[in-house]
């Protein structure tokens, strides 16, 4: 009997303790921190920053010298080929075997002021005729240098350069941003799982009190200082006490689900979140936030690159509509041989000079159509995005304004739930010695559960509004400094 008792004994130490394991407290704080660090929108955030790094890694790239290398190692060629007998004066088809291979080395480099290019270029080439009249050819350029230049005024490299620093800049801003709206939605589930549990620790509460008061009744029943309708009364709202448990219980394990599924937890994983405090004496200036809004923000970024690519889509209609061509122009050496060794022997002199020019004569105003449809376009787009602006710079002093009067609302929400819990406190005690009825006793416990509810979502908006404007600005106003991310450690991690 001893041995089983001690054996259910440490089963329930165990259990305990496993529990316990599992069991976590968390700060808001610390749902925001787990979550940028290994949720599923947080990898997917890395891996759209990485694609737009890579990409800018590709722009850069795009300037620099490119070393290419272009072979064909073996090509043989055995078919009836047309060729002029001159000892009969007429062209007939014979069977010919043909063996070819060639290699090149080529160095480009684009020309970014000018929108041209230079270009060097080696190569070495091998034929040779099989069968009868076998015989071996090799060609050699060992050293040509070209550069090529367009003439229709416009150059993508210029434009490059304007535009896609910029769009790097956005990328970085948007990431940054982007772990902000993270913080918005671990802010959701976060008071979520509050409210949830909030309504636990109610329906716990009003089960144990509803429990109490209805004994209590069935006593004074007996003694006759409480009513039939009063003592149905107690029994109705005891009953209603645990349906409401079953359902706040119910709505519990849903909220833990979705914030652990957030977080990337075990199912296991039972989280207890930690009420977070506030600063009831920050007050956010308008004028402060509205400046770092439009310095900070991705989309005010967005809007200048729209602008740029615009205009250059104007400029290129532009460069369509008039005279195009390219100049181009080459000089090298080269060399034929009937043996390798003599490939590179006395180079000769080889010059290439090639002008073109393409210029429009009838074409019923289609090119005058594309750049007058470009150029409104681009007005389309500057007065949208004048729009778009100042619709910005009033949702972000909107939300400086609720954000201030929050701070106020919390701080009221706060007094009146201490007010109504003392109320009810002393509410209970009267009904307790005989002083108030079921009826006082029911409304003061409905005060109460009203201002419960009131100061979590008093508190909820106040944090929604905060990481609002950190959304908006990029910059964290309790600790007066700009957001900013490690982005070579991020590079470096994948």
């Amino acid at each position: 009997m001893n041995k089983s008792i001690l054996i259910t004994i440490i089963c329930f130490l165990f259990l305990n303790q496993i529990n316990a394991q599992n069991k976590q407290y968390l700060t808001l704080d610390d749902v925001i921190r787990i979550a940028s660090q290994q949720s599923l929108d947080a990898f997917k955030n890395e891996n759209m920053y990485l694609a737009n790094y890579w990409e800018f890694k590709y722009y850069k790239a795009d300037r620099l010298p490119s070393l290419s290398l272009d072979a064909t190692a073996f090509n043989y060629n055995r078919s009836m080929q047309k060729v002029y007998n001159y000892d009969e004066n007429r062209d007939e088809y014979i069977e010919r075997e043909d063996f070819n291979s060639d290699v090149s080395l080529r160095l480009n480099q684009n020309i970014g002021l000018t929108g041209g290019q230079l270009f060097a270029v080696s190569t070495l080439a091998l034929t040779k005729k099989l069968g009868d009249d076998h015989s071996s050819s090799f060609s050699s350029t060992p050293f040509s240098i070209g550069y090529s230049q367009p003439i229709n005024g416009y150059n993508k490299f210029k434009w490059k350069t304007k535009i896609e620093p910029l769009k790097f800049e956005k990328a970085k801003k948007e990431f940054i941003q982007a772990k902000e709206e993270l913080a918005l939605k671990a802010n959701r589930l976060f008071f979520n799982l509050v409210d949830a549990q909030i309504e636990v620790n109610i329906a716990k509460t009003n089960l144990a009190n509803a429990d109490t008061l209805f004994t209590i009744g069935k006593g004074r029943f007996q003694v006759g200082t409480v009513t039939q309708d009063e003592l149905l009364n107690l029994e109705l709202r005891y009953m209603n006490s645990k349906l409401a448990l079953t359902r706040a219980n119910l709505g519990l394990e849903r909220s833990k689900a979705s914030l652990n599924s957030f977080l990337g937890y075990e199912k296991e994983v039972d989280i207890e979140c930690v009420i977070p405090s506030y600063s009831p004496g920050l007050q956010i200036e308008a004028d402060k936030a509205l400046q770092l809004a439009l310095t900070n923000n991705p989309e005010i970024i967005g809007q200048k690159q729209r602008l740029l690519e615009e205009d250059r889509r104007v400029n290129q209609a532009k460069s369509e509509n008039g005279v195009s061509g390219t100049l181009f122009a080459v000089y090298g050496l080269n060399q034929n041989a009937e043996q390798f060794s003599d490939v590179y022997k006395d180079p000769l002199n080889r010059q290439q000079l090639r002008a073109g020019i393409s210029m429009p004569i009838l074409d019923w105003g289609r090119r005058k159509g594309q750049l007058a449809m470009a150029r409104s376009n681009r007005e389309v787009v500057r007065i949208g995005i004048n729009q778009e602006k100042i619709d910005f710079e009033q949702n972000v002093i909107m939300n400086v304004m609720e954000f201030n009067l929050q701070g106020n609302q919390v701080l009221n929400t706060a007094k009146a739930d201490t007010i109504a819990q003392m109320q009810y406190d002393v509410t209970q005690q009267r009904f307790l010695i005989g002083k108030v009825d079921v009826t006082k006793l029911n409304l003061a416990r409905n005060d109460r559960e009203q201002a419960r509810r009131a100061y979590i979502r008093s508190l909820r908006s106040y944090w929604d509004y905060y990481i609002t404007l950190r959304r908006l600005t990029l910059f964290d106003f309790e600790k007066n400094i700009t957001l900013s991310e490690d982005f070579d450690k991020l590079i470096n991690k994948n």
